[in-house]
């Protein structure tokens, strides 16, 4: 569940006619201090980003899911399911079993995918895909 004044700020951004990415990225920098913090760890800093968006997704931000060929077949579906979910508005109980493994897993992964180093090779990484993409060298 994210915390309350990240949904704040993600409110406060759809109200100020933001993008849905920009509100999406209150939830990313929650999961980063959490990682930060000593909550739960990650493998890396992309699993970092994607249980933010996960949680976005989930806490009714529209997100939609990455474009085919962008990511695997699994992670769509599991983006659209996120998404779903946040429309239908029933707040389901998490089956607790589950989430205390998921929680126990994470905490046993390394508090490196949140340093900065990590972070700044990640978001270069990502830009030279970008531009890649676009044609640009």
């Amino acid at each position: 569940m994210p915390e309350k004044t990240t949904l704040e700020r993600a409110r406060k951004d759809k109200a100020e006619g933001k993008a849905p990415s920009t509100q999406a990225g209150e939830f990313v920098r929650e999961e980063i201090e959490h990682i930060r913090e000593g909550k739960h760890g990650a493998r890396s800093p992309q699993q970092a980003i994607a249980i933010g968006l996960s949680k976005a997704r989930r806490a009714g931000v529209n997100l939609p899911p990455p474009r085919k060929g962008a990511t695997s077949e699994a992670t769509r579906k599991r983006a659209a399911h996120d998404l779903e979910k946040s429309r239908q508005g029933n707040e389901a109980k998490p089956n607790p079993t589950r989430s205390r493994a998921v929680v126990k897993a994470l905490k046993k992964e390394s508090r490196s995918a949140a340093s900065p180093s990590a972070l700044s090779k990640h978001a270069k990484k990502a830009a030279a895909q970008r531009k890649k993409r676009e044609g640009k060298t």
